[in-house]
C-alpha cells in the first residue's frame, strides 16, 4: 500500500513539472521583457523576438543598424520605455494576438521626444510549445516614421556672443572675411606657375593648397576655400582675384579689431578637436564647432557659444519629429577701454613686457596688455605650419600672457613692506636709521653676502627718504625688524599665497617656496628680492590700498549697470598710514631726486613707484637680467593707475627706461 502511494505522488510531480515546462509565458511578461532590451538599447536581443512575418521585412543587421544609427544621430540619451502591466492577465490560453499600450521618452539633440503608441504580440509556435512574440513597425522608433523612411537630422548655427568694451567697441566681434578660393577647372596650363603665385600672395606652401583641391569632393567647376582673408585688405583682395581660377566669397567671420594689442586678453577661436569633442559631449557641440582656444574666448565659452537649433525629420517629407531654435550667444560688455589697451601696446613696442591698468577707486580693469604679440585674426583666416612654428618658437613667446604671470617685483613691493611696518609698529612714521655706504651687511656672519642700494647721498634715511631714493638697505633693514612671520603675514593681508577671484585667470603671488628662512631672504624680500613673486595684476590691485584708506579693491571685468566699489581686503593699513605712504609715493615722482622724477611733464601729478629686479643667479652674478617696473596713479583725481613692467632693461636705464611710457599714457588719458 505504501509503494502505491509514493507512486502516485511521483506520477503527480512528473505532471505538474512537465506542466510548468511547457507552460506559454504571459504577453505581459514577454513585452516587460522586450521592453527591459530597449531600455539598454540590445537590439540584437530585441530583433529575436519579433514575429517571423517581420523579420521577413527586416533583417538582423538592418534592425540593429537602423535603432543604432537613428539613435547615434539624434544623440538619443536618457532612454526611458515603459508598459504598464494589467494587474491580473487576462485569459490568453484561447487567444492568438493582443495589444499593449506602450510609452517613450528620450532625449535627443532637438529636446525632448516621447510619444505613446500602442503593439501587437502574436503567439508562435515553437520548439517546446508556444510563446509570444513583438509585430514591430518602424513607427516604433517614431510614430511618423514609416517603412522605408529615413531619418534626418539638420542643424541652425547660432550667433557666437561678442565681446565689447566700455564705450560698446569691439573687442571680438562677428564681421565679415573675404573666402580666397581656387576653381580647379579654371587653372592655367602652367598649373605650378599659378599655385606658386598664390600660395605667396597667401603665405602658403604650395602642398597646403594642393591639399585642399585634392579632397575627396572637389570637382573641376567647384569653389574650392583656400584662405581667408581680411576683408579690409583691398590691395591683396585685388591681387589675387587678378589670377586665373581665383575667385572671392564673403563670408561670416569672428573679427578681433584691436589684433595684437588685445591678443592676449580675448583669444582666438579654432575649430573643435577630437579630444576637445569627447571632453565636451552632451553639451551641444558638433564635429564642425569653433571653440575658444585661449583669452576670454576660453574663458567665457560657455556663454559666448550659444545653442545650435536642431530639427529631427523624415526625409522627403514635412513630418518633423522634434525641433528647437538656435539660442545665440550672450554678448558680453566689459570694463577694458580700447583706446587705452591701444596706446599702452603702443608704448611696449613690441618688446618684452606687460601692463595693467585699473580704476583705483571702482576697481574697473582698463587694459590688460602682452607683448610681444600676435594677431589673433591669423587664427581665424588661416596661419600656416610656418606661420605657427615661428610664433611658438620664438624666444620671446609671443603667444604667453604675461599680465597673469609673476615676477620678481624689485622695488615695487617697498610700498607693502612700509605698510606692514607701520602697522606691526616696527616702523615709526617719523623714525630713521643711520645708513652709511652703497653695501651693508647685518654682521660677519652673512660673509660675502651684501645688500646694495643705488644712491649713498643720503645717510639718516627716514621713511620719505627711503622712497624716494628707493633704498634697498632701508627696506632690507625693515624686514629684519619686522621678522620672518611679520613679514609673512603682512604679505598675506595683501593676498600673497591666494588665489585671486577674477574671469582671467591670474597666478598666485607667493613668498618663498619654503617660508622666510634666512635673514638673508629675509631682507631681499623687504625690496622684492629673494624668491618674492607677484603679478602685474595684483600689484596694481595691491596700489590701490594706498588710495582707499587702507581698504584693497577687488577689481572686475564686466560692465556693470549698477557698478560699485568691492573691497577685497579691509582696512589693511591704517587711513593715516596710507595717506603718509600716499604723500612719499607722491614724492617718489615729483621730487627731482625721486626715482620716478624723468622725465619730469609740467602739469602732471602722479604717485608711484619704480623698481629694478634682478634675475641673478647669485649675488656675484654680473651678467643677470633685469627688469623694469613703474607703477603710477593720478594723484589729484585718481581715476587710472597704471602697472608696467618691462623685461630686460639692465642696458636701457632699468627702471628709468619704463617711466616715459608709463607717463606718456597718463598725458593722453589721464583726467586733469
Amino acid at each position: 500500500m505504501k509503494k502505491h502511494w509514493i507512486g502516485l505522488l511521483f506520477l503527480l510531480f512528473s505532471m505538474m513539472a512537465l506542466s510548468a515546462c511547457s507552460e506559454t509565458p504571459t504577453a505581459g511578461d514577454r513585452f516587460s521583457k522586450y521592453i527591459e532590451l530597449w531600455n539598454d538599447q540590445k537590439f540584437s536581443e530585441m530583433y529575436d523576438m519579433l514575429t517571423t512575418s517581420t523579420k521577413g521585412t527586416i533583417t538582423k543587421e538592418e534592425f540593429t543598424s537602423r535603432y543604432k544609427d537613428i539613435y547615434d544621430g539624434v544623440s538619443a540619451s536618457n532612454l526611458k520605455v515603459t508598459f504598464k502591466q494589467p494587474k491580473e492577465e487576462e485569459k490568453q490560453g484561447d487567444l492568438e494576438e493582443v495589444e499593449y499600450p506602450f510609452s517613450l521618452q528620450m532625449e535627443t539633440l532637438a529636446g525632448e521626444v516621447s510619444f505613446e503608441q500602442d503593439v501587437k504580440l502574436k503567439k508562435e509556435k515553437v520548439e517546446d510549445g508556444e510563446n509570444w512574440f513583438i509585430t514591430w513597425s518602424p513607427s516604433m522608433i517614431f510614430p511618423q516614421l514609416e517603412e522605408g523612411e529615413e531619418v534626418r537630422v539638420s542643424s541652425s548655427p547660432a550667433a557666437r556672443g561678442q565681446i565689447f568694451d566700455q564705450n560698446d567697441k569691439g573687442l571680438a566681434v562677428n564681421g565679415v572675411a573675404n573666402e580666397i578660393g581656387i576653381v580647379p577647372g579654371k587653372l592655367p596650363e602652367n598649373k605650378a606657375e599659378a599655385l606658386a603665385n598664390i600660395a605667396k600672395l597667401l603665405e602658403l606652401d604650395v602642398s597646403e593648397i594642393e591639399e585642399k583641391l585634392n579632397q575627396s569632393w572637389v570637382k573641376p567647376e567647384l569653389f574650392v576655400p583656400i584662405k581667408k582673408i581680411d576683408a579690409t585688405n583691398e590691395i591683396l583682395l585685388n591681387q589675387l582675384i587678378a589670377l586665373p581660377s581665383v575667385q572671392n566669397k564673403n563670408v561670416a567671420s569672428r573679427v578681433y579689431p584691436l589684433g595684437e594689442a588685445a591678443a592676449h586678453l580675448t583669444g582666438y577661436i579654432g575649430s573643435i578637436t577630437a579630444e576637445q569633442l569627447e571632453e565636451l559631449k552632451g553639451k551641444g557641440y558638433s564635429s564642425t564647432a569653433s571653440v575658444g582656444k585661449a583669452g576670454l574666448e576660453q574663458v567665457y565659452e560657455d556663454r559666448l557659444k550659444g545653442e545650435t537649433g536642431y530639427k529631427i525629420y523624415v526625409d522627403g517629407t514635412d513630418k518633423v519629429i522634434a525641433e528647437k531654435a538656435p539660442v545665440n550667444g550672450e554678448d558680453i560688455k566689459l570694463t577694458i577701454n580700447n583706446d587705452l589697451q591701444k596706446a599702452i601696446y603702443a608704448q611696449l613696442n613690441g618688446e618684452p613686457g606687460t601692463a595693467v591698468a585699473i580704476h583705483p577707486i571702482t576697481g574697473e580693469t582698463l587694459a590688460m596688455v602682452s607683448s610681444p604679440s600676435y594677431n589673433p585674426n591669423e587664427f581665424i583666416y588661416g596661419m600656416s605650419n610656418e606661420e605657427y612654428d615661428a610664433l611658438s618658437t620664438n624666444p620671446l613667446n609671443p603667444l604667453m600672457a604675461r599680465f597673469n604671470k609673476t615676477y620678481s617685483p624689485g622695488s615695487s613691493i617697498k610700498p607693502l613692506t612700509a605698510a606692514i611696518g607701520l602697522e606691526s609698529g616696527k616702523l615709526q612714521p617719523e623714525g630713521t636709521k643711520v645708513i652709511k655706504g652703497l653695501t651693508w651687511r647685518k654682521d660677519s656672519s652673512w660673509g660675502n653676502y651684501y645688500v646694495t642700494r643705488v644712491s649713498s647721498k643720503v645717510e639718516t634715511v627716514n621713511l620719505e627718504n627711503a622712497m624716494i631714493y628707493s633704498d634697498n638697505i632701508f627696506f632690507a633693514q625693515l624686514a629684519l625688524d619686522i621678522g620672518a612671520e611679520g613679514l609673512s603675514t603682512g604679505l598675506k593681508k595683501f593676498g600673497f599665497e591666494e588665489e585671486i577671484d577674477f574671469p582671467f585667470p591670474i597666478s598666485k603671488s607667493t613668498i618663498a617656496s619654503d617660508g622666510l628662512t634666512n635673514e638673508q631672504l629675509l631682507a631681499d624680500s623687504g625690496y622684492g628680492q629673494g624668491q618674492i613673486q607677484m603679478s602685474p595684476f595684483h600689484i596694481a590691485t595691491a596700489y590701490t590700498t594706498f588710495i582707499n584708506n587702507g581698504n584693497m579693491i577687488k577689481p572686475y571685468l564686466e560692465k556693470q549697470s549698477d557698478a560699485k566699489t568691492t573691497v577685497w581686503k579691509e582696512k589693511i593699513v591704517t587711513p593715516e598710514h596710507t595717506d603718509l605712504l600716499f604723500n612719499d609715493l607722491e614724492q617718489v615722482v615729483q621730487n627731482p631726486n625721486g626715482t620716478g622724477y624723468r622725465p619730469h611733464i609740467e602739469g602732471q601729478k602722479l604717485a608711484g613707484k619704480t623698481g629694478t629686479a634682478e634675475l641673478k643667479q647669485s649675488k656675484e652674478d654680473l651678467d643677470g637680467q633685469e627688469n623694469g617696473w613703474f607703477v603710477a596713479v593720478n594723484s589729484e583725481n585718481p581715476q587710472l593707475l597704471i602697472t608696467m613692467m618691462i623685461e630686460d632693461v639692465k642696458a636701457k636705464g632699468g627702471s628709468h627706461y619704463v617711466v616715459p611710457k608709463v607717463k606718456e599714457v597718463f598725458k593722453a588719458f589721464a583726467p586733469n
